[in-house]
């Protein structure tokens, strides 16, 4: 038997075999795999529209976040310029209120020493005219004929006083 050249039983028994397992993997085999095949390259195809779609929904919610990020920092900006004016105010108010205050606690101060000073004129002249009339009447109970014993009355008078 030569290698190289098949003999013809030989060569018709592996060409019924051939057909045999040929006809089987036909008829059982390759449609599992091609049924196999088929459902991972749907799964794969599901798979990569899911992918997309999770990064469609992905870009959306990041630009929903800019956004809303966006929208957070504008109210936050209104929210401290209003503080800052609402201060302004309050403090303007209080400058005025402390204005007014002070003001009108001068003049209540100017008021009262008004009325002090007026009341210590009152009574420095009543101190003046009870002095005056106390000198006059011990001038007038001394009997005093000349100038000179009248200014040493008066001294001696005021001195007791």
């Amino acid at each position: 038997m030569n290698l190289l050249t098949p003999d013809p039983g030989l060569l018709f028994w592996m060409v019924i075999s051939f057909g045999i397992v040929f006809f089987l993997l036909s008829k059982f085999g390759f449609p599992v795999i091609i049924g196999m095949v088929n459902k991972r390259k749907e799964y794969i195809e599901m798979s990569l529209l899911s992918a997309r779609q999770a990064n469609e929904k992905l870009e959306g919610i990041k630009e929903e976040g800019e956004r809303l990020l966006l929208d957070a920092k504008n109210k936050q900006q209104e929210i401290v310029a209003g503080a800052l004016a609402e201060k302004t105010k309050i403090v303007q108010a209080a400058q005025q209120q402390a204005s007014s205050e002070a003001s009108r606690i001068v003049s209540d101060a100017h008021e009262a020493i008004e009325r002090a000073k007026s009341d210590a004129l009152s009574d420095v002249r009543d101190e003046v005219a009870e002095l005056a009339l106390k000198v006059a009447e011990t001038v007038m109970r001394e009997k005093m004929s000349d100038d000179a014993e009248q200014k040493k009355a008066v001294l001696r008078i005021i001195e007791q006083l």
